[in-house]
């Protein structure tokens, strides 16, 4: 059975053929820099392996890119749309609607657009891939999985904000957390990897968006993303963390209007704004050159992230592994290095020779000395997706 997944990050789309329960993957690839002249579209089979470089204004351009390829007489994995027999959507935000992996109706299209206030970066762009797939592959079942599903574990103490009880009780308004297939994903693979069920893990995806997880017996036991994908860690164009009496000041003091606040902290703010780049490559290449937005940029990303790693590390008692994934935790060696360099209180001491090494697989990059295991996990979301939509397919 082949199934098509779709992920549909702020500014890319991963997507992946798989053939289930094989977990055979047919083609994968991304479009990535979408909203830029210069974007990125990847295309890769058994056979083929295709880059191209193109202007991909926006997320349903880059879907409708990806169609051709899949159906591309020569290139194409499939020759017509019903050979495609499940969809399966990553969707950000699912609130406290959904906190399972769900078939598709024209009720959970309404409860997805509705959650869009709450994760406007992600759910319009998952919704628009809904829409879109039902159109061209009719024939297929359209599946959702959510992102905020895999943080329902998370302890009162940690997901309720000290705000009065009818917010929480009356309107929802709690931590939810995302990113949590990537996060489910990886911990697993660690688990699998250090052979222990009841290892304590922090799990760092950093991409775009940026979220930290820290995981217990294999459960979502904190997380730094909130009420919506907005707070926590620097991101690409998200402020992250910010004292909330300055949208206060902004709008009083400055005249700002709150719909223009709303757009700069999470379009406009984060490396983004501190740099002018909102792509950590081109900030890094920056930064070699001297630029000093950059260097501080990248000095404080780093910072951020390490004042979370003490706060789970407290959270959880102590841990046995750092984990990093996604975009950037995968591929930037310099970033790794700005994380773990001054850990000592961790004992925590990378191994230098083993962090600059590519590769596409798990591996561990902290030195032999050091008290805390760390790994670098490639996450396999659109995996993660294909079994939880095809568990639903065969089931029902």
């Amino acid at each position: 059975m082949n199934v098509l997944i779709i992920n549909a990050g702020s500014s890319s789309i991963k997507y992946q053929v798989i053939d289930m329960p094989l977990e055979r993957v047919v083609c994968s690839g991304m479009v990535e820099r979408i909203g830029f002249k210069d974007a990125i579209l990847r295309y890769e089979t058994n056979t083929v392996e295709e880059k191209r470089t193109l202007e991909v204004q926006n997320h349903e351009t880059g879907f409708q890119k990806i169609v051709e390829l899949l159906l591309d007489s020569e290139l194409g994995v499939i020759k017509e749309t019903k050979e495609i027999e499940i969809v399966g959507h990553r969707v950000v935000h699912g609130g406290n609607s959904f906190s399972d992996t769900t078939l598709i109706t024209k009720e959970v299209k309404e409860k997805i657009k509705e959650l869009s206030v709450l994760a406007p970066l992600h759910n319009p762009h998952n919704l628009e891939g809904v829409l879109l797939a039902e159109k061209i592959f009719s024939d297929a079942k359209q599946i959702a999985v959510f992102d905020t599903a895999f943080h329902q574990s998370l302890p009162l103490k940690a997901k309720k904000y000290a705000l009065p009880n009818e917010f929480y009780t009356k309107h929802g308004i709690q931590v939810y957390g995302f990113h949590g297939t990537s996060h489910k994903y990886v911990s697993e693979r660690a688990v699998d990897y250090l052979q222990n069920k009841e290892a304590k893990i922090i799990t760092l995806h950093l991409g775009n968006g940026c979220s930290m997880t820290a995981v217990q017996n294999g459960q979502s036991v904190d997380h730094s993303l909130g009420f919506t994908p907005s707070n926590g860690l620097i991101m690409g164009s998200r402020s992250g963390d910010i004292d909330h009496s300055i949208i206060f000041y902004l709008h009083e003091k400055l005249g700002y209007p709150l719909s223009d606040i709303e757009s700069m902290l999470i379009k406009k703010s984060g490396m983004l704004g501190l740099t002018g780049h909102s792509d950590l490559r081109d900030i890094q290449r920056e930064a070699e050159k001297g630029n000093t937005d950059c260097l501080l940029a990248l000095e404080m990303n780093a910072y951020r992230i390490k004042k979370y790693i003490g706060a789970y590390t407290a959270a959880l008692n102590g841990f046995d592994a750092l984990v990093f994934t996604a975009g950037i935790g995968e591929n930037s060696s310099v970033l790794r290095n700005m994380v773990c360099r001054d850990m000592d209180y961790l004992g925590l001491v990378l191994n230098q020779e083993k962090n600059e090494e590519p590769s596409s697989s798990i591996r561990e990059i902290s030195d032999v000395t050091s008290k805390v295991r760390v790994l670098i996990v490639p996450t396999n979301e659109e995996l993660e997706i294909a079994k939880q939509a095809f568990a639903i397919v065969g089931s029902s």
